[in-house]
């Protein structure tokens, strides 16, 4: 699988992320080790987790994914081969909503604990806390790289300011700085005023961010679960813009002349944007999964991303 550098790290990873949130619930051990084996047969190493995946799940209650993917990692014996990344911020159980530095440091620990590891490739703040200074938060997550119980740091459902805040504390500091941002991002645009709250959209002036602050930017929610090509899942209704019939039809007809599915043009365009975007991807069967890895033999050609990027109005 195609590798990129991540952000302002020195490090590379693959270009589609293995979303895992429903492993160990709505997935099975079983159905979650086939689902990762076949990712990393196909050249995957990047495996995205968190501390709350999935609580909200029947009988879940938070860990289960780490818990699954430690599992794995142990019974396969390939650590070294793995970049996995957790998360701390959103609230589960007894646990607050919150980027306080002991909440951050014992969140971690847990998140080592589950996944049976030493460090953590990369450590996500999952929401911002705008009830915490952002020195508290960085300072925390500085302490934790220095000593070695992760590699880098990454921020998800931050606005551009608020990220540029965070770098101009980390550089008049000297500490590490957030090297990427995870948000929501798919081909359809957001219809004015849609609300994804407590999950942030990316807008342009995100974008604008990550294409000037060597930020790499990945997206979940890429493929509206399934809504682009299954027949019984609708387009959600804060998608329904000025502009998503028009965008729809540029991307089943693009679809058409390249000979590929609607979702695996979506993440063929993510990948090929400027900025490049990495795309997590989510599988419940290995027929999903290998539709999506599929997507980075595709090429558009410079026409083709014209076409995709101008349909519709310029702001909906």
């Amino acid at each position: 699988m195609r590798k990129v550098t991540l952000g302002n790290s020195d490090t590379e990873v693959s270009a589609l992320c293995l979303g895992t949130m429903y492993f160990g619930t709505r997935q099975k051990k079983a159905k979650s080790f086939s689902l990762m084996d076949q990712y990393f047969e196909a050249g995957g190493s990047f495996f995205d987790t968190a501390n709350i995946y999935a609580w909200w799940e029947p009988k879940g209650a938070g860990g289960e994914s780490e818990k699954v993917v430690g599992a794995w990692m142990k019974e396969r014996r390939n650590r070294h081969q793995v970049f996995v990344a957790s998360k701390v911020g959103f609230g589960y159980g007894d646990v607050p909503v919150g980027l306080t530095a002991d909440l951050i440091e014992r969140e971690c620990e847990k998140s080592l604990k589950r996944l049976g590891v030493e460090n953590i490739d990369l450590y996500y703040a999952h929401v911002d806390d705008r009830n915490t200074s952002m020195e508290e938060t960085l300072i925390a997550l500085s302490r934790l790289v220095r000593a070695g119980k992760i590699r880098y740091f990454g921020a998800s459902n931050f606005t551009a300011w608020r990220l540029e805040e965070a770098r101009s504390v980390s550089v008049t500091n000297r500490w590490p700085e957030y090297c990427c941002v995870q948000q929501r991002y798919t081909y359809l645009r957001p219809r004015r005023g849609a609300s994804f709250s407590p999950q942030l959209a990316v807008n342009d002036d995100l974008l604008d961010y990550c294409r000037n602050r060597d930020t790499t930017l990945l997206a979940y929610s890429a493929l509206l679960s399934g809504a682009y090509t299954r027949a019984d899942r609708d387009i959600p209704v804060e998608y329904a813009g000025a502009d998503t019939s028009r965008r729809l039809a540029a991307l089943k007809g693009v679809a058409k002349a390249v000979g590929s599915s609607a979702n695996q043009v979506v993440l063929a365009w993510m990948m090929q944007s400027d900025p490049p975007v990495l795309p997590l991807i989510a599988a419940s069967t290995e027929k999903q999964l290998q539709e999506n890895i599929a997507s980075l033999d595709i090429r558009l050609s410079e026409e083709q991303m014209e076409r995709l990027n101008g349909a519709g109005v310029k702001n909906p």
